[in-house]
């Protein structure tokens, strides 16, 4: 059993609520647009860090981590990339991808818009953990927890920040 910490978008925002948030948590993965090496650096220090990088994100972030990235989690396909889209509306770079072979749980971010929803064609789980930065529109700062456990995932909670 992992408990896991998800965020995206911090567009080089650092939070130390971060740490206390995820304190609970074994794992922080972080869905791209983390915006600087420090950010990754602090959170990577932290706890172990699986993390994609987004559009906005430099050579030297884009040469640490990955468009996109597949694991295993406690017997669940993951799959994460930054620009995802969502269920029946997926970004044309990833759809061929989740179609040929649907993960488990599907991550993106990009959007600064959190959204958890199950797509019943593919039969996975997707989740956009919303922005956790202050770069952007969204009114308030979102993170998410959750637990993986024997191929499922459960306990799902939002963390909401203000900007």
């Amino acid at each position: 059993m992992k408990r896991i910490g998800l965020l995206s978008d911090t567009h080089a925002w650092w939070d130390p609520k971060y740490l206390e948030y995820f304190e609970p948590c074994d794992e922080i993965w972080h869905a791209g647009d983390i915006g600087s090496m420090e950010v990754a650096q602090r959170l990577a220090a932290f706890r172990p860090l699986r993390a994609v990088h987004g559009n906005i994100d430099g050579y030297d972030l884009r040469r640490l981590y990955p468009e996109r990235l597949r694991w295993n989690c406690e017997g669940a396909d993951v799959l994460m990339t930054h620009i995802g889209g969502y269920p029946g509306r997926y970004d044309p770079r990833i759809r061929q991808q989740l179609y040929a072979r649907p993960p488990k749980l599907f991550i993106s971010g990009h959007s600064h818009i959190l959204k958890v929803q199950f797509d019943r064609t593919l039969g996975l789980l997707h989740i956009n953990p919303g922005a956790a930065g202050r770069q952007g529109w969204q009114q308030v700062r979102t993170l998410v927890r959750f637990t993986a456990h024997n191929g499922a995932f459960s306990d799902l909670e939002v963390i909401e920040m203000p900007m």
